[in-house]
């Protein structure tokens, strides 16, 4: 059964591999399954078709025969448990790993998206008021998590789907001049952006973005 994975049709990051589709399709990559992608404009995610498939009207979706699937972590977990690659065979490794996925998602990527929000969205003075204190939040977690890197390439043996989604959520600082301040972690970011199956995917949400427009 061919899978498909929905995407922004016009991202709001240039194509930078900002946007969560980037995460499935890089899972999928690592794993050497072909998918297609439906494009959506953000007015087509607000229709009742594409709520069907996400309640809250976002992206990515996945989709494979019956199965339909939301929020980008659910699905690169889907993906590491049906397919080699992803997830260790040791039970307590693969354990470890799952723990990761959850703390990319749950702990480091919240203030790095409240930074994001706030610059964005907020008033210009408040941003200006509230960005010391996210700041600080972000390095409180950056500096945990460093001090838990150490040395190693990756962070639990080798590279996981854990690696996989916190390189995409340490991403989202690239700019900031925060993440250079550990260069252990920028080391890290740098070697998750190397591997090839990371290029695969890059290239391909950016072709979506420097395409031609069509009518």
């Amino acid at each position: 059964m061919t899978i498909t994975i929905t995407a922004f049709e016009r991202s709001p990051d240039g194509g930078q591999g900002m946007a969560r589709d980037m995460r499935v399709r890089w899972a999928l990559e690592e794993v050497g399954q072909p998918y297609d992608v439906r494009l959506l404009s953000f007015k087509a995610m607000k229709e009742p078709a594409h709520l069907a498939l996400h309640p809250f009207g976002q992206i990515p979706t996945y989709q494979e025969g019956d199965l339909a699937l939301f929020e980008s972590g659910a699905i690169v977990f889907h993906i590491a448990e049906r397919h080699a690659g992803l997830l260790p065979d040791d039970a307590n490794a693969r354990a470890r790993a799952i723990t990761w996925m959850f703390a990319a998602l749950n702990t480091v990527e919240p203030p790095i998206v409240d930074r994001e929000v706030a610059e964005y969205l907020e008033d210009e003075t408040w941003y200006e008021q509230r960005l010391p204190f996210i700041d600080e939040r972000i390095r409180k977690r950056l500096g945990e998590l460093s001090g838990r890197l150490g040395n190693a390439d990756w962070l639990d043996g080798a590279f996981s789907a854990g690696d996989l989604l916190m390189v995409t959520v340490l991403r989202r600082l690239e700019g900031s001049g925060i993440l250079e301040e550990y260069p252990n972690l920028s080391a890290y970011v740098a070697r998750g952006k190397a591997r090839p199956a990371y290029k695969r995917a890059f290239v391909a949400q950016l072709a979506v973005f420097t395409a031609a427009p069509t009518a």
